[in-house]
Formats: C-alpha cells, sequence, structure tokens
C-alpha cells in the first residue's frame, strides 16, 4: 500500500497515461448497449455512450495469450447482478482495458475481468469480484465487501 509516497504521486500520472493510449486506438468494432451474451475476439470495440453487461460476455484469445481488447466507452459502464466476463483460450485479465468516458457500476456478485479505467468513479457493489484492477482518474473507488486480485 502506497500513501503520499513517491509511487502514489507517480500512479496518477501513469493512469491518465493508460487512459489516453486506449482512448487513442482506433477502433476495430462498435458494440451493442449490452454485452451480454457474446463471444468477442481481441480487438479495439467502440460504444459512443453506455455500454451494460447483462449476463456473460466471452473474451476468446484463440490461442494466443498476448490477446488484447480494448473497449472504449463514451460515458458508463454498467453491470447486471451476477454478470461475469469470462476469458477463455489463454484471454488473460491483463489484456483487457475499460476505458470509461465518465463512471462505472459493477452490480452485486459481477465477476468481471480487466483494469477499469474511468475518468470519473467506480462504483463496486456488493459481493463483486474482479480480476483486474479499479482506477479512477477524478473522482473515488467506492468499495463493498468485494475481492479483487491482480492478473500479474
Amino acid at each position: 500500500m502506497h500513501i503520499s509516497d513517491a509511487d502514489a504521486l507517480q500512479a496518477h500520472p501513469d493512469l491518465i497515461a493508460t487512459y489516453d493510449t486506449a482512448v487513442a486506438q482506433p477502433p476495430d468494432f462498435d458494440v451493442p448497449g449490452d454485452l451480454g451474451g457474446l463471444t468477442l475476439t481481441p480487438g479495439v470495440y467502440n460504444a459512443p455512450t453506455s455500454l451494460a453487461l447483462t449476463g456473460t460476455l466471452t473474451l476468446d484469445a484463440q490461442g494466443d495469450r498476448n490477446a488484447e481488447w480494448v473497449f472504449r466507452i463514451g460515458s458508463t459502464l454498467t453491470t447486471a447482478t451476477a454478470s461475469r466476463v469470462l476469458l477463455i483460450n489463454g484471454a488473460t485479465a491483463r489484456n483487457v482495458i475499460w476505458q470509461i468516458g465518465s463512471s462505472a457500476t459493477l452490480g452485486t456478485d459481477t465477476a468481471f475481468a480487466g483494469r477499469i479505467l474511468a475518468l470519473t468513479s467506480i462504483t463496486v457493489n456488493a459481493g463483486v469480484t474482479i480480476h483486474g484492477q479499479a482506477l479512477a482518474i477524478n473522482g473515488s473507488v467506492t468499495l463493498d465487501t468485494n475481492t479483487i486480485t491482480r492478473p500479474w
């Protein structure tokens, strides 16, 4: 844990740089308003406004452990209760970035994977597990009896 030390002071500019890199990537695909029930191969996915996850989103690396996904979301990301991001065929959470133009809310008992980079804030409801990170640039990350594990 780092509070007001050199590592903590460097973390904010590093977060902004990672966020800006995700924003700058040209999209490969546009995605519908809800990712539930979809299986997606690697790429940069664009949602110009808000994005929801109701049910299961499957990310299929097709055997490539270096496969990457970037989700560029114009405003908000919201997951329904008990939604999940399932990684298959070599997919790893460290290679999934959720770049969010405003805020994210993860619904109760969601199983989430990847790095959430929100411009404003993140609310993680009770029982949520995140295999990755939850990072907000300008606001807070609110947690409630959650489990967060680093994927690397």
